[in-house]
C-alpha cells in the first residue's frame, strides 16, 4: 500500500479516478463513485488504503494511453506554498538578509495547475516562465493549532509539484507574489497521490528537477529549513487545516533565474520533478494559444 498511486484521469468515460498500475489503469470511480465521487472524499475519509487494498488484484480497466492525467483532486481545498525551505535558497535572492525566522507563505489557485504530462503554458504577458520542483503534502485530517509532535497523524499522502513561476510578475508590487504564482496552467501537480504511512516515508527524500534531462535542482528533505511538521504545525497556528487541502513544501536552489543569464523556460522543454518513493512528474513547455 505504501507505493499505491492513485490518480484522477480523463478517460473515454469521462472523469474518473483510478489506481495505477504497472499493467494499467483500474477504475475506482465506477465501483466506488456512489460512495466516494471523487478523490477527495476517499481522502477525507481516510480511505486511501482501504481502497488499496481492495482492488489491488484486480485487472486494469485502461491502458495508460486511454487517459489523461488531471491534478491528482479534481478540488482541492487551500493550496498553500513555502518559499525559501532550503539551504542556499535565501542567498539567491542577494538582498543581504538573513534567512527568515519564520516559513514564507503564499497561495496557489487551482487553475495555475495543469496535470502530468500536460503542457505547461507560458503565458504571452513575459517570457520569464521558471521551475521550481517540490514535495506537496495533502492534509487528511482536520486540524487546529496542531503541535508538531502530532503533525504528521494530520497528513493523507504525497505528491509532487512543478511551481511554475512568471519571474517578473512577483516583482509587480513590493510585498506580495500572488501574480506571478497564478498564471494559468503555469504550474503542474501530479502524477498521482502516495498514500502517506509514517515519518520515515518524508525523513530524506532526495527532491530532484531536471530541465531536458540535465539536473538543475537536487537536495534532501532532511536539510529543509522548515521540516514538515513545523510548516503544519505554523500553517494551523492561523487557519484550520481541512481534508484535500494541499501543502506545497519549498524548493532547492537552482530555478532558472539564479543562472548568469536567466535560463527561462521555453516552448519544448520538458520539465521533470522526480521524488523518491513518490514517482516523476513531467510536463512539456508550450506558448499559450
Amino acid at each position: 500500500m505504501k507505493h499505491a498511486r492513485f490518480a484522477t484521469l480523463s478517460s473515454p468515460r469521462g472523469i474518473l479516478y483510478g489506481l495505477v498500475t504497472d499493467h494499467g489503469i483500474i477504475d475506482l470511480s465506477a465501483r466506488y463513485s456512489s460512495r466516494w465521487p471523487t478523490l477527495h472524499e476517499v481522502v477525507a475519509d481516510n480511505a486511501l488504503a482501504t481502497l488499496a487494498e481492495e482492488v489491488t488484484n484486480l485487472e486494469p480497466d485502461f491502458s495508460p494511453e486511454d487517459v489523461t492525467y488531471e491534478i491528482p483532486l479534481p478540488r482541492p481545498g487551500k493550496i498553500l506554498c513555502v518559499g525559501v525551505n532550503y539551504p542556499n535558497r535565501n542567498a539567491e535572492y542577494r538582498d543581504g538578509q538573513d534567512a527568515p525566522p519564520k516559513p514564507s507563505l503564499f497561495v496557489r489557485f487551482p487553475g495555475s495547475l495543469t496535470g502530468h504530462l500536460q503542457p505547461l503554458i507560458r503565458p504571452p504577458e513575459s517570457e520569464q516562465l521558471d521551475y521550481e520542483g517540490e514535495i506537496a503534502i495533502v492534509i487528511g485530517k482536520k486540524g487546529r493549532r496542531i503541535p508538531a509532535a502530532k503533525a504528521l497523524d494530520h497528513i493523507a499522502a504525497l505528491t509532487l509539484c512543478n511551481e511554475g513561476t512568471i519571474r517578473d510578475w512577483v516583482r509587480h508590487a513590493k510585498f506580495n507574489v500572488t501574480q506571478g504564482k497564478n498564471f494559468d496552467s503555469s504550474g503542474a501537480m501530479g502524477p498521482w497521490l502516495v498514500p502517506f504511512t509514517d515519518a520515515s516515508q518524508l525523513a530524506d527524500i532526495q527532491l530532484t528537477t531536471r530541465v531536458n534531462g540535465e539536473i538543475r535542482q537536487q537536495d534532501r528533505t532532511s536539510r529543509m529549513l522548515f521540516s514538515f511538521r513545523e510548516i503544519i504545525a505554523y500553517i494551523s497556528t492561523f487557519t484550520t487545516l481541512e481534508p484535500g487541502d494541499i501543502l506545497v513544501t519549498g524548493t532547492p536552489t537552482g530555478a532558472g533565474a539564479r543562472f548568469e543569464p536567466p535560463l527561462w523556460l521555453q516552448p519544448g522543454d520538458v520539465v521533470e520533478v522526480e521524488a523518491e518513493g513518490i514517482g516523476v512528474l513531467r510536463n512539456i513547455v508550450e506558448d499559450e494559444g
